[in-house]
């Protein structure tokens, strides 16, 4: 008889346990290599864990609603239907909490998903003799007719994701093309394997604040202690700092023109931060103990706030060289999928440099923390307009918009957040019309 342990994988490096969100199987279901089983909660997205072998689903450990420590047994998976019972004894005598020892021929691992915590795992995406692949990118390079053995996936340990396939359908293409618009993504619950009629959509989200009951307590969320964690870490890294004022009257003279092609002022203001962190690396670098990381890309990540509490912070990828249109067209589906839950967590963990905008909710000035591993984080309140002396000496009503920087002390220091401040504010007042070249 063959047992083979489902265990909760770790889905981000800072993933200590793990949500059942819903199990996509139910016990008796035939099991394909490769198929969605479960979907699981990590710390900022609801995750697709597939498996490793064929088989069936013999018994379920821990249900949907339920947590589990990164490494813990969740399931048992048997070859043929005969072993469904034994399995299931097993798994009473052993405790529902825990793997079974004494099960014969015992498989160390059997799941896949974000970024597993499997020692077989060795940063390929050929594991096991297969490709490790998300379903959406598996959907997708169907319709585009990309061979996904030819990929070699950015994702966790290796993953092929939407973004290769997307990739690989762009490349070789005139610079003038159009790149490819992602179709909408399907829900994280849809198995990449033949259908199964029994696949349940994750619930959606309920809003905290819908669900709360003025004098109970309502549990934190797995995405709201990930939020906790982080806030705490911040505590101890000592930072400063800067406000300045900027005219937008050209910016938004910009975004007028370009609004109705769909460009989000989000994407705008990316786009111009990202400039700017070229002539300033430092603002785009972060401390370690061996010293400063200055990173090779220019990653903006954008807070998003949740419908059902926390925040989350999609990053735009390389926003200094991508053009306008393609970073709004990414921002959109970062948006989307963020809200539903189906962002990989190289998509919201890749970041250095942050822009939190609450100017969109009127708010007129505020300061931002911090985030783990990143340098600096600008905080953007709303543009109004002012009384101002113009340089003739009389008085003009000019459009201005409060930013804060908060920045890492123990690598920037004022002056070199005020001259990065100083060069944002120029490339915003006179020539924001460079952003869309």
């Amino acid at each position: 008889m063959s047992i083979y342990e489902v265990f909760m994988p770790a889905l981000s490096s800072t993933m200590t346990e793990g949500k059942i969100v819903s199990w996509v199987k139910s016990p008796g279901d035939k099991v394909e290599k490769g198929e969605t089983v479960v979907v699981v909660e990590s710390d900022k997205a609801d995750m697709d864990v597939e498996s490793f072998y064929e088989g069936y689903l013999a018994h379920i450990l821990v249900e949907a609603g339920e947590s589990a420590a990164v490494g813990n047994a969740i399931a048992f998976i048997v070859e043929t239907e005969a072993e469904i019972e034994a399995a299931k004894a097993t798994a009473s005598s052993s405790g529902a909490a825990s793997p079974a020892p004494a099960a014969p021929q015992p498989v160390a691992a059997s799941v896949s998903g974000g970024t597993p915590a499997l020692a077989s795992q060795n940063g390929s995406n050929h594991q096991e003799g297969r490709l490790v692949v998300s379903p959406r990118a598996r959907k997708l390079a169907k319709e585009l007719k990309i061979d996904l053995k030819t990929l070699q996936g950015s994702g966790p340990y290796g993953r092929i994701v939407a973004e290769d396939v997307e990739a690989a359908a762009n490349k070789g293409k005139p610079a003038a093309s159009a790149p490819v618009t992602p179709p909408p993504s399907v829900p994280t619950t849809a198995p990449v394997a033949p259908p199964s009629p029994k696949v349940a959509p994750a619930p959606a989200p309920v809003p905290a604040a819908a669900s709360a009951v003025p004098g109970q307590v309502v549990p934190l969320t797995t995405f709201q202690n990930a939020v906790v964690r982080n806030m705490v870490a911040t505590l101890s890294v000592p930072v400063f700092r800067v406000g300045y004022t900027i005219t937008t009257d050209a910016l938004d003279k910009l975004y007028k023109q370009v609004k109705s092609k769909g460009v989000t002022m989000t994407a705008l203001l990316a786009k111009a931060v990202a400039v700017t962190l070229q002539k300033h690396p430092l603002i785009n670098a972060s401390y370690s103990d061996q010293g400063i990381v200055y990173h090779s890309d220019i990653n903006i990540s954008v807070a998003v706030a949740m419908d059902d509490g926390g925040l989350i912070t999609p990053v735009l990828k390389n926003a200094d060289i991508v053009d306008l249109y393609s970073l709004s067209r990414s921002w959109k589906s970062l948006v989307e999928r963020a809200r539903a839950k189906q962002l990989q967590p190289d998509e919201y963990n890749s970041g250095t440099f942050t822009l939190s905008n609450l100017g969109m909710f009127g708010v007129d000035t505020f300061d931002a923390i911090l985030p783990p591993g990143q340098g600096s984080i600008l905080a953007i309140g709303a543009s109004r307009p002012q009384v101002v002396a113009t340089s003739d000496g009389l008085f003009g009503v000019r459009q201005q918009m409060q930013v804060n920087i908060t920045s890492d002390h123990r690598i920037i220091y004022g002056a070199h957040a005020a001259a990065f401040l100083q060069d944002l504010a120029k490339l915003i007042e006179t020539n924001p019309q460079s952003l869309t070249m």
